[in-house]
């Protein structure tokens, strides 16, 4: 059972309707009983910054998530806004974020992109894996692409936390990883048979 964090700023249905396709069962819940129970979690998450950490606050949820997350070494995922909250702050907001990967989220630099590059970076945009790790197996090809919808980016102090790129106009993150929290810019529930198989591996971790 995957349990999905209902905070009032995910598009939660599509995530369970994609773990639904590759049989996996999932509650959405924002009850802290359910979330003390989790096996693996999922933070989805669209909007803005500060909008998302205030209703993450108001959720009362913060300090059970920590103690799965960082204390009992829950497996966790954050999607897009759910990724950037895992962050230290953002440019896009004041609210603190959670701070569990050392990293900022900032804004696409058009200063730094060589092309006409448009912001938002949406659209089907291919990856690459930074270090070896079970979250993208069977992802390894040059045709592996994924869904991506934003206007910001996390920015790792971290090398060891960086585990994909992605080229659009300059090289950025686009995962990261520590230990048991994985944050993903992209939409893997949008994604087709590349999000399917992600999903799955998160699935299957221990």
């Amino acid at each position: 059972m995957i349990t999905i964090i209902d905070y009032g700023a995910g598009n939660i249905k599509s995530i369970q309707n994609m773990l639904k396709k590759i049989g996996v069962m999932s509650e959405i819940t924002k009850d802290a009983s359910v979330v003390k129970n989790a096996k693996k979690i999922i933070l989805p998450g669209v909007g803005h910054f500060d909008h998302g950490m205030k209703n993450l606050k108001n959720s009362g949820l913060i300090d059970i998530l920590s103690q799965k997350v960082k204390f009992e070494k829950t497996p966790f995922l954050g999607i897009c806004l759910g990724a950037q909250l895992l962050g230290n702050k953002s440019e896009e907001g004041i609210e603190e974020g959670l701070a569990w990967i050392d990293m900022d989220i900032v804004k696409f630099d058009k200063s730094k992109m060589l092309g006409q590059q448009k912001i938002p970076h949406m659209g089907w945009n291919r990856i690459q894996i930074m270090k070896n790790g079970t979250l993208m197996k069977g992802l390894e090809s040059e045709d592996t692409r994924f869904y991506f919808v934003h206007s910001f980016h996390m920015l790792p102090k971290l090398k060891e936390s960086v585990l994909t790129s992605t080229y659009y106009g300059y090289e950025f993150v686009s995962a990261v990883q520590q230990d048991n929290i994985f944050g993903v810019q992209f939409h893997p529930e949008k994604s087709h048979y590349f999000g399917m198989q992600m999903l799955k591996n998160f699935i299957e971790l221990n």
